[in-house]
């Protein structure tokens, strides 16, 4: 009996034990508390999975539940979340919702803001609303706009200062020129009529003819005329000057060059405090680690799920169940074939397949750096080329055969290849055909042996013939 009382005991307890670890656990957790389901609205949510935490004021909350995807392309992402009851007194009706990051590049929430006192708590099925998330990528152009305009009104400031002061000095200089002038005639003036009356000089024994006399002095008054005329130009000059200085010019001038310097000052403040914006973003985090290391990271893993995606469709070619899907299409990607092997693909050199020969000196020529470009009369030969081809140059695969009859077996090929390309990209800008259609391939200067050609230089558009 004893026994089985103590068995008793200790099941008892420990049936307690574990009934107080899972409530200790369930409030750590709360798992028990009680929640409010919410919704909000998006255009964009990249980077909202759900199970994504919400904060209110900073604080975790809730987490997002699921989102409903729009019918069409107004409407917005539908998002419903959960937050514990207890922040209801925060979360009112007129909250909004952010899209926060954790660090640059870290992952992304929901943060709701306290309302205001006059809204109504909001309860379960409020919809609040939402505003869309800034892109970091855009929030970096924008500030790169910000310091080139902050350059170019120093560069006009300074350029309007430097004006000014040059306006201000040569109007100075002319007028005092101008008053130098004047009053050196009318000194000579003076000295020429004072010795005309004294009778000095050949000029003063001139005047007991009367004809002669009366020539001087009309020649005098001439002088006396012009004398006034001075005058008179150096007191419209002597106004300027005092309107110049009583309207303020030079002090306005000085006041604008002392605002131009304390602008391009706080230019400057404003400039540092957003290279240094720029360095926290880009610097390393607590642990060390920067975000172009972190950015790198990621990129290195898209590219290993590029590099197995790849993997598997190759896999999915060579499928017994699948390679008849592959084969239907009549033609296939020229990526993984050599220039050996094309030239003997019976697809590409049957002499059934219809092809334009170019040759290069129709076509290309070198830039000032050497380059060799599309020219103008090139675009012309291309679109006559395939003027006589008409709805097939869309319906049908098109292969553009790059050739170069260079010495070296390198510049063959990287010549060859350059003018495929150019060729490529100016037939799917011009005639809008898809990507997937248009193949290139570098062949030096060895076209396919079922071609009517041995040697070429140039390129060789080819429209294949499909398989229906």
């Amino acid at each position: 009996m004893n026994r089985f009382m103590m068995v008793g005991v200790f099941v008892i307890a420990g049936l307690a034990l574990f009934t107080t670890g899972l409530f200790m656990i369930g409030n750590r957790y709360e798992a028990f508390a009680r929640r409010v389901e919410l919704y909000t609205e998006f255009a964009d949510v990249s980077g909202i999975v759900p199970g994504a935490g919400v904060q209110v004021a900073g604080m975790n909350a809730g987490a997002v539940l699921a989102m409903e995807v729009p019918d069409a392309p107004p409407a917005k992402f539908r998002v419903k979340l959960r937050i514990n009851e207890k922040f209801s007194g925060l979360v009112r009706a007129d909250s909004v919702v952010t899209v926060g990051t954790e660090g640059v590049v870290g992952n992304r929430f929901l943060q709701i803001s306290a309302g205001s006192s006059r809204a109504p708590s909001a309860v379960t099925g409020t919809t609040l609303k939402g505003i869309e998330p800034t892109d970091l990528s855009a929030l970096l152009e924008l500030a790169k706009g910000t310091i080139a305009n902050v350059d170019n009104t120093v560069r006009n400031a300074n350029s309007l200062v430097t004006n000014a002061n040059g306006l201000i000095t040569t109007v100075a200089g002319n007028l005092n020129a101008t008053l130098d002038k004047t009053k050196l005639t009318i000194s000579n003036a003076n000295d020429v009529v004072t010795c005309l009356k004294q009778g000095r000089g050949p000029a003063g024994m001139l005047l007991r003819d009367e004809v002669l006399a009366d020539q001087v002095r009309q020649a005098v008054t001439n002088a006396k005329n012009a004398t006034t005329e001075l005058n008179r130009a150096a007191a419209q000059a002597g106004t300027l000057m005092s309107e110049l200085q009583s309207k303020g010019l030079p002090d306005q001038v000085d006041d604008t060059v002392k605002a131009a310097k304390k602008v391009v000052a706080n230019l400057d403040t404003a400039s540092a405090q957003v290279r240094q914006a720029i360095t926290d973003l880009t610097g390393p985090d607590e642990g060390g680690i920067t975000a172009s290391a972190t950015i790198r990271e990621s990129l290195s893993n898209v590219n290993v799920a590029a590099a197995n995606m790849a993997d598997g469709t190759e896999a999915l070619k060579h499928n017994f169940l699948l390679r008849s899907f592959f084969h239907s299409r009549g033609y296939y990607s020229l990526a993984n074939i050599s220039p050996d092997l094309y030239r003997k693909d019976r697809l590409f050199a049957s002499q059934n397949a219809d092809r334009a020969w170019l040759p290069a000196d129709q076509l290309f020529d070198s830039n000032s750096s050497g380059v060799e470009e599309l020219t103008p009369q090139g675009r012309s030969a291309l679109n006559s080329a395939l003027a006589g081809y008409g709805e097939r140059i869309l319906d049908s695969p098109v292969i553009v055969e790059g050739y170069c009859d260079g010495d070296e077996n390198n510049d063959r090929l990287a010549a060859s290849r350059h003018r495929a390309i150019l060729v490529r990209n100016y037939l799917q800008s011009r005639f809008n055909l898809d990507t997937n259609r248009v193949g290139t391939v570098a062949l030096e200067n060895r076209p396919p042996e079922g071609s009517s050609h041995t040697n070429w230089n140039g390129v060789v558009i080819v429209l294949l013939k499909v398989r229906h």
